[in-house]
């Protein structure tokens, strides 16, 4: 017979409960904090990275966007530039036709002060002149040159020269042809004859003034010094 040992009935060895696990599934379960902490590092450290991304390439739009602007700047500036050339060269291509045209009529404009001084500006003849002279001056043609006034060499042309003892500088004392002008451009300068002081008057009026101012400096000495000096 076999003897069975009291107190050993239907006992087992204490082992504990994770014992039978497998070594992975140890593994597993002992990793399991640490790879929570991976995954959460990871998402900070690719959320850093995108915002670092987009700021960049925000910074390249900007910059984009500041040389389009500039561009676009230039653009206007150069095409507001073209167009006051512009403007400029048609005004002057403008002027210079109506100076071209006023320029061919002057021979008329001449014939009809003519035919006026000598009275035959009558009748239907007149009509026409002055219609005629009414237009070329909403063209911008002014007529310029009148007797009495100085000789101007830059608008008047000196066609007869002559002494004067009437005039005190070189004056215009006959219009021979009238000058005219657009705005402040001349067209034609005015052809006058013209006048000087004779050549001995000016000298005698400066001698005549000189002795008249002694005269007066020594009548002053004579009163301060109690009256002129008996002989």
């Amino acid at each position: 017979m076999t003897e069975e040992t009291p107190g050993f009935d239907n006992e087992k060895p204490d082992v504990p409960a994770d014992a039978s696990a497998s070594p992975d599934e140890a593994a597993a379960q002992g990793a399991g904090p640490a790879d929570e902490a991976g995954p959460a590092a990871g998402a900070g450290d690719s959320k850093e990275l995108q915002e670092v991304a987009l700021t960049a390439q925000l910074d390249q739009a900007r910059t984009a966007l500041g040389e389009r602007t500039q561009d676009l700047q230039r653009l206007q500036a150069e095409f507001a530039n073209y167009r006051r050339r512009v403007e400029r060269d048609r005004i002057a291509v403008k002027e210079i036709a109506v100076a071209n045209l006023l320029t061919e009529l002057l021979p008329v404009l001449d014939d009809i002060g003519r035919a006026r001084d000598h009275g035959e500006l009558v009748g239907g003849f007149k009509s026409v002149a002055e219609s005629l002279e009414t237009v070329v001056a909403k063209m911008g043609l002014h007529q310029f040159g009148k007797e009495g006034e100085p000789f101007d060499p830059t608008v008047h042309e000196a066609l007869m020269h002559a002494y004067s003892p009437d005039v005190s500088e070189t004056t215009c004392v006959q219009i021979l042809q009238p000058g005219y002008r657009i705005g402040e451009r001349t067209i034609r300068p005015a052809r006058v004859g013209v006048a000087e002081p004779q050549p001995g008057s000016a000298q005698s009026a400066s001698d005549t003034e000189a002795q008249a101012g002694q005269g007066d400096e020594k009548a002053a000495t004579d009163e301060e010094n109690g009256g002129p000096e008996q002989g």
